[in-house]
């Protein structure tokens, strides 16, 4: 008996160090999306930029488009801006932007101000280029949370019937474009 006592704590330490093992080989971009396969969450959202405009599922099928969760407190959204607008101007991808607002603290002082979010928008594209053909406003995060967004930048490929073909968390530049999201990007685009 005092033998077995000897080996569960050896036991417990070598699962524990495979198990933490097995993470330095993981790579924590790539996680399996339970959104893929399955329809854009319903949703009724504002443009950003003319919130009259109400943008649902059914408005964006048609056409194969790329999904960008965005904002402009996002260094890395905001270094990818270029890149994406190459894409769009060059290859003719439909890039439609998901606006993710951070949350406002009114015990700070912070209290959402659409006219400033627009300006500082509009001056953030000018700045950096606009891939966007337009952007969805998710003031309260509920599609972002739906699509199981956590963080951004992410981007979701949606086919013409507004099936997610493919998420991907981080930034997008030629290589990750070129490896991983055009040939699943150029597969649902030609298709109907």
């Amino acid at each position: 008996m005092r033998k077995v006592l000897f080996y569960i704590p050896l036991l417990a330490f070598l699962g524990l160090s495979l198990f933490l093992l097995s993470g330095l080989f993981s790579d924590p971009r790539e996680r399996d999306s339970a959104i893929i396969g399955k329809p854009l969450p319903q949703f009724a959202l504002p443009d950003l930029m003319s919130p009259e405009q109400i943008w649902t599922p059914e408005n964006l099928k048609g056409e194969a488009y790329l999904l960008n969760v965005w904002g402009i407190w996002c260094p890395t959204c905001n270094a990818e801006l270029g890149y994406m607008s190459q894409l769009r101007n060059e290859q003719g991808v439909r890039i439609i932007g998901l606006y993710y607002v951070l949350p406002e603290d009114p015990m700070f002082g912070e209290v959402f101000d659409l006219a400033k979010l627009q300006a500082d928008v509009q001056s953030r594209l000018q700045a950096f280029g606009d891939p966007y053909q337009f952007n969805i406003l998710d003031r309260q995060r509920r599609l972002s949370l739906d699509l199981g967004v956590s963080g951004a930048p992410e981007h979701f490929i949606v086919d013409a019937n507004g099936i997610v073909r493919a998420h991907h968390i981080g930034d997008i530049n030629p290589q990750v474009w070129r490896s991983k999201l055009a040939p699943i990007y150029q597969q649902w685009a030609a298709k109907p």
